[in-house]
Formats: C-alpha cells, structure tokens, sequence
C-alpha cells in the first residue's frame, strides 16, 4: 500500500491508505503499508508485493513519476499508467484533449504568478489555481466586482492556471472500468475546498443527484469519455459545474482526477456502495484489475 509520500496532498493520502489497507485485510488480503520516500525502490525491492495498490495523491504519485518506477520494476499496481496520470495531472493539457472529445471546458490560459498578482490576466469573475496539483489545493476565486487582482501565496507555483469562473451546482461521476456509477451533488456553504473534502461536515452529499434526466446522462457520458480520451485504467472521477439556468449548455467539465479520494467522507466510496459494492469489494476490485503497461 503506497501512501503518504511528499506531496501536498500527504495527510490526505495517508488517511486514503489506512483505510484501504483495513479493507483489503478484511478481504483476506496481505498488506503492508509503505510510506512513500527517496528509498521506494529499495523498499519495494525488500518487500516484493505482488501489486502495488497506489494511495498517493497528488504530485509523484499521482501525475505519472511513480507509475513509471513501478512500470521499470514490472510491479502490477492500480490506478491509470504514465501517461493517463501526466495528461490529467497537468490541467491545462487535458482540458486541451478534452476539447479534441468534444467535451465542454470553459477557457484558460497558463500565466506567471507575478503577473496575476500585478493584474486581471482575463476578464473576472475567474479562479486561479496551480496547474499540477489536486484536491482544491490553492484556490482562488476573484469575482465579478474584484477591484484588484489576487495576491497569491509563497507556496503557489510560479505558473499557474487561470479560467473562467463556472457558476452552479457541483457534480461528480466515478467511473470504475468501464462503467459511470452515478451522479453525486455536492453541498457546501462555499467553495469546494480541500476542508470541505476532508472534514467531517464539511459538504453534504446528495446521491443520486437530483437534476434533470438528460443532465444524469450527460454527466455519466462526459464521465466515461474523459476516462477513454486520457487513456484512464481502473477509477477515475470527473468533476463538474452545472448552471441551472442554462440547462445542458450549463454544464461544464472541471477536470478529471486519476486516483480518487479513499477516506470516510470520500466520493467515490459513497458512489461504489450505491451501486452495491462494499468498500472491502471496492478495494479488491483494484487489486484485481492490477497490471503492468497501463
């Protein structure tokens, strides 16, 4: 179980792995957790797993670096490949081969963190954030009457992603295989944030959403589209803002991530367990379809 590692995303994948590791134990799995560092490979090397189940979020574990190394070693491991996890990782680049799928995206252009901060590098209302990180990690919304432009934090990368802002509801659909489970809506009292995520409480899950028919298959359709044209293997979940008062022109797709959350208030879990499938099965589920050559 690789988990933890250096990214910005460390707690986060530390709580994704302790908790698959429990449930694959209780599915009769032996497992050993590995806290993802410079020694992996000599780790890996001692340790000789039969498949690797990939628990690390964000940058190294989740953008391509360590699926190569597992790919060089001839581990089976979970989750999409090398390339499928740069491609969605990189958010400008995917939302470039969205667009070759047709799938609806709003505009955004890649600026220098100077340069937003000096000035309105689009029209508000927009939102920036890092161009390769996950989980709601440095965001920032600049609306509509914003007089002047953000002042972004030390930690944000020295380019970063600037786009439209897209108003409306939150949905999101994971897919496993080759099916979209169903459609959840998102509930918070602001933005989507990385405690909104993570903290107890901190959104409200309503699932099946509650929209329109025809927006239930768009959503579930746009999902599994996403997952074929960056070449997804196993989970993979796709994000969405949905416009009420524009109808199915009001949908838009935010981005797509390649190993979704694992953790008590996690989406895909909850989606998993409305279609029948337990948390352990779930789990086991990955196991299983792991291979090499993702």
């Amino acid at each position: 179980m690789l988990m933890g590692g250096p990214s910005a995303e460390r707690e986060v994948s530390l709580s994704t792995g302790r908790e698959c590791a429990g449930a694959l134990r209780g599915e009769g799995y032996e497992v050993v957790e590995v806290d993802a560092g410079p020694d992996l490979v000599a780790q890996l090397q001692d340790i000789k797993p039969d498949v690797v189940f990939n628990a690390l979020h964000g940058r190294w574990g989740e953008d391509g670096c360590v699926q190569g190394i597992l790919e060089w070693m001839r581990i089976p491991y979970t989750h999409s490949g090398v390339l499928a996890s740069a491609l969605a990782m990189d958010k400008e680049r995917s939302k470039a081969t969205y667009r070759t799928a047709g799938l609806p995206v709003v505009d955004s252009v890649i600026a220098a963190k100077d340069e937003v901060m000096a000035r309105h590098v689009i029209a508000p209302p927009y939102v920036v954030k890092p161009n390769n990180e996950g989980s709601s990690v440095g965001i920032y919304i600049v609306h509509e009457a914003a007089n002047s432009p953000p002042q972004l934090s030390q930690e944000m990368p020295a380019q970063v992603m600037v786009e439209t802002y897209a108003p409306g509801r939150e949905l999101t659909v994971t897919v496993m295989g080759e099916r979209a489970l169903c459609v959840t809506d998102i509930i918070t009292d602001g933005w989507y944030d990385y405690e909104a995520k993570y903290a107890d409480g901190g959104s409200r899950h309503v699932l099946p959403a509650e929209v329109p028919e025809e927006i239930t298959q768009l959503c579930l359709d746009y999902a599994i589209r996403a997952h074929d044209v960056l070449g997804c293997r196993g989970l993979s979940r796709t994000d969405f803002r949905w416009d009420e008062a524009r109808g199915t022109d009001g949908l838009i797709l935010l981005e797509t991530n390649t190993q979704p959350g694992m953790t008590p208030t996690s989406l895909t879990p909850e989606q998993a367990q409305h279609c029948g499938l337990s948390f352990g099965q779930l789990c086991a589920w990955l196991v299983e379809d792991a291979s090499c050559e993702r």
